[in-house]
């Protein structure tokens, strides 16, 4: 399929009738000016090292406390391995190009990163669905928690995110890399995303993504219709519980999946869903800093502010390391 009767677009775009002459992309960037590239490079590096810490901070704490070896707190390592990794697909680029003022990334890299964002994206979903089944055993069928969510159990339903995301991820960029690109190279975008590389190509060749997207939307719808469902049950089970301090200590155990779901949902179909009537290039280039950046670094606070034996364990996680490194100090100076 070619791209016969393409206009040149502006000196900036490439002009091609396969993708493959294309060698580079152009970024969106968040400004021209370079005091404030400067001042995006350091906030970004400021939002990536907190992302770093937290979620470092959260999966070598559940990995040291034995009393954290439980299902939810197996699936919140998992989910900051995701949210470790989401962010590194597309932060650092976006620093590197701020202070060196650019907008390019080669072809081969657009590709990764498209890849890459797809799979931990698709994963941190399925993860946050699967969590989501963890507090509705627990609150809505306790007596039967230990049978439902075994450590086999457990494993398996955590797995099932890293196959899920990766085939999503390569059906994707499969498909999306081989459309012919007529409508150069500049993408609307901070990131390699599909929705905007799909803008570059002919409006039919958008068909051959018709069929991925129809599945990707059917598995969305799912794991939407089934967040919404559990979250009704497990409100009916909590309030039948007869005593406030037992309802709130149930709802309570929900409260920050339900906050990060709420941040993850609501920029994601806000960026995905939203009438083109109300988008405009600033508040696109928002929405999607919120789900691709700000979510990652945030969950880790969101889930340790108010779980109180995960901050306990965390303060011990730092003392532990503040005193052996005295030590160690100590030892050196000898």
């Amino acid at each position: 399929m070619s791209c016969e009767g393409a206009n040149p677009i502006g000196h900036e775009r490439q002009q091609t009738s396969n993708s493959s002459s294309i060698t580079q992309f152009l970024l969106l960037p968040f400004t021209d000016t370079r005091e404030l590239q400067l001042l995006h490079f350091w906030h970004f590096l400021g939002i990536y090292l907190t992302a770093l810490l937290g979620n470092g901070l959260i999966i070598t704490t559940i990995a040291w406390d034995q009393h954290l070896h439980t299902p939810m707190y197996f699936f919140l390592l998992n989910l900051a391995l995701f949210d470790m990794g989401s962010i590194s697909t597309i932060v650092p680029k976006s620093m590197i190009n701020s202070l060196w003022d650019s907008r390019a990334i080669s072809y081969s890299g657009c590709a990764a990163q498209l890849f890459s964002f797809a799979f931990l994206i698709t994963a941190v979903y399925c993860l946050l669905t699967v969590m989501l089944y963890d507090r509705y055993v627990a609150i809505c069928k306790p007596l039967h928690y230990g049978t439902l969510l075994g450590s086999r159990a457990c494993v398996h339903m955590a797995a099932a995110a890293w196959p899920t995301g990766f085939l999503n991820a390569l059906l994707h960029r499969a498909n999306t890399f081989s459309l012919p690109l007529c409508k150069g190279n500049a993408l609307g975008q901070f990131f390699c995303e599909i929705p905007h590389i799909l803008k570059l190509s002919s409006s039919h060749s958008h068909l051959r993504e018709l069929g991925l997207l129809v599945v990707s939307v059917f598995f969305d719808l799912w794991c939407f219709v089934f967040i919404v469902v559990s979250y009704v049950q497990i409100l009916r089970a909590v309030l039948k519980i007869p005593s406030e301090q037992g309802r709130h200590k149930a709802f309570s155990t929900c409260l920050p999946h339900l906050a990060v779901v709420s941040l993850f949902l609501s920029t994601v179909m806000f960026a995905y869903l939203k009438p083109p009537s109300i988008s405009s290039p600033s508040l696109d280039l928002l929405v999607s800093v919120l789900y691709s950046v700000v979510s990652p670094a945030v969950n880790p606070l969101i889930y340790s502010m108010r779980n109180q034996e995960l901050k306990e364990s965390i303060r011990k996680v730092i003392s532990w390391v503040f005193v052996n490194t005295d030590q160690l100090s100590i030892t050196v100076h000898k």
